[in-house]
C-alpha cells in the first residue's frame, strides 16, 4: 500500500468544522435556554459535514493535483487517454531512439488508449438496461401491490422488503451460489433437458446480479406513489366512460411519473457505480466504472490515486445531474420513500 498523505488543510478543515460544530452547538442551547427538537439532528449534521462534504472536498482537491500538490489537468486527461501519464513519463531520449528505429508510439504500446471512456460507456449501457429491466418489472409489481382489490399486496411488499434486510454482499454471494455450474438453476434446466449452462462469469449474470439488487429500489418509490393515489379519479374517469387501460393510461400512469423518476434514479445511479457484483458475477471478465475506479484507488502508483479522484469527480457530476432531473420532476419529493 502507497503512502498516500492527506493535505494539512484536510485536517484543519475537519478540526475547525468539528470545533465550529461545537461552538454552534453551545450557541444554540444558550439563546433556547434548553434543548429543543431540532438539536437533535445536530450529530446527523456532524456526520454529514466530516464523512461526506469535507471528503467531496478531498476528492476534487486530488482531482486537479499531481502527487507533489501541484494544480494540474492531466488528471483528466487521462481519463480521455489512460495512456497518458506513460507518455508523460517517458524519456525523450528514448523516445528519439524508438524514433530512429522506425518505432512509432503505438508500436510501443503508448498510442492512445480510450479504455477508460470505453469503460464508462459500457457501465452507463449496462446501468441504462438493468433501469429498463427493473421499471418493466417494477411497475406491474408496485402497480398490483397498490391495488386495493388484491389482498396479497401487503404480503408482496413484506417479501420485497425481506431481501432488502440482508446484507448486498450475502445476497450476490447467494445469487452466485444459484447460477454456478452445479448450482439450483443448472440443475433445473438440465432435469427439464435443457442441459447445463454457463450462467456465471459473463455480461448477462452481471446483469441479473444488478437486476436483483436494485430491482426493489424501483418498486418502492412507484407504489409509495401509487398507494397515496386517490382512487376517487379513477372513479371519476370510468363513471365518465373509461374502459380500464384508459384509467391507466389517462390518471394512473401520469400521477405515478415522480415515482418512476425516482425510482429510475435510484436504480440508474447504483448501476452505473457498482463494482462488486461484477467481480463476483462476472469473475473479473466484465469490468464497470466502479471497477476501474477501485482499481486506481488500489494502485501502487500515487499518481494513479489522482486519477481515481478524478474519475470519482466525473462520477459525482452525474450524480447530480440526476438529482437535478429528479428535482425538477419531482420537487415534493413524492416518489421518494421506499415503503
Amino acid at each position: 500500500m502507497t503512502n498516500f498523505q492527506v493535505p494539512v488543510w484536510g485536517y484543519w478543515m475537519m478540526g475547525i468544522g468539528f470545533a465550529a460544530f461545537i461552538g454552534l452547538l453551545i450557541a444554540y442551547i444558550h439563546k433556547n435556554r434548553g434543548f429543543r427538537r431540532p438539536i437533535f439532528a445536530s450529530p446527523y449534521v456532524l456526520w454529514l459535514v466530516i464523512f461526506t462534504v469535507i471528503p467531496c472536498f478531498l476528492v476534487a482537491y486530488f482531482s486537479f493535483t499531481d502527487p507533489q500538490g501541484n494544480f494540474t489537468l492531466d488528471n483528466f486527461k487521462s481519463f480521455w487517454d489512460s495512456n497518458y501519464n506513460a507518455r508523460k513519463a517517458l524519456n525523450p531520449d528514448d523516445l528519439a531512439l524508438y524514433e530512429s528505429m522506425g518505432l512509432s508510439l503505438d508500436d510501443l504500446g503508448l498510442g492512445r488508449d480510450s479504455i477508460n471512456i470505453d469503460t464508462l460507456v459500457f457501465s452507463l449501457w449496462m446501468a441504462f438496461l438493468c433501469t429498463v429491466i427493473c421499471l418493466l418489472l417494477g411497475y406491474p409489481a408496485a402497480h398490483i401491490m397498490a391495488d386495493r382489490e388484491f389482498k396479497l399486496g401487503p404480503t408482496l411488499v413484506i417479501l420485497f422488503v425481506v431481501p432488502m434486510w440482508m446484507n448486498f454482499l450475502l445476497r450476490t454471494i447467494a445469487l452466485m451460489s444459484l447460477l454456478e455450474d452445479n448450482g439450483v438453476v443448472n440443475n433445473v434446466l438440465e432435469w427439464i433437458g435443457v442441459g447445463r449452462q454457463k450462467l456465471l462469469n459473463n455480461i448477462p449474470a452481471v446483469q441479473a446480479g444488478m437486476v436483483y439488487n436494485f430491482l426493489p429500489f424501483m418498486v418502492f418509490p412507484i407504489y409509495n406513489v401509487l398507494n397515496k393515489m386517490d382512487y376517487k379519479l379513477s372513479e371519476a374517469a370510468m363513471d365518465l366512460g373509461c374502459d380500464k387501460w384508459h384509467v391507466f393510461y389517462k390518471v394512473t400512469l401520469p400521477l405515478s411519473v415522480p415515482g418512476v423518476v425516482s425510482g429510475i434514479t435510484m436504480v440508474f445511479m447504483p448501476a452505473v457505480t457498482t463494482f462488486y457484483i461484477s467481480r463476483l458475477l462476472g469473475g473479473g471478465k466484465v469490468q464497470l466504472f466502479g471497477d476501474l475506479i477501485e482499481a486506481k484507488f488500489l494502485s501502487t502508483s500515487l499518481n494513479e490515486w489522482n486519477v481515481g479522484s478524478a474519475l470519482s469527480l466525473l462520477m459525482m457530476i452525474l450524480i447530480l445531474l440526476s438529482l437535478g432531473l429528479l428535482n425538477k420532476v419531482d420537487p415534493e419529493g413524492e416518489g421518494g420513500g421506499m415503503i
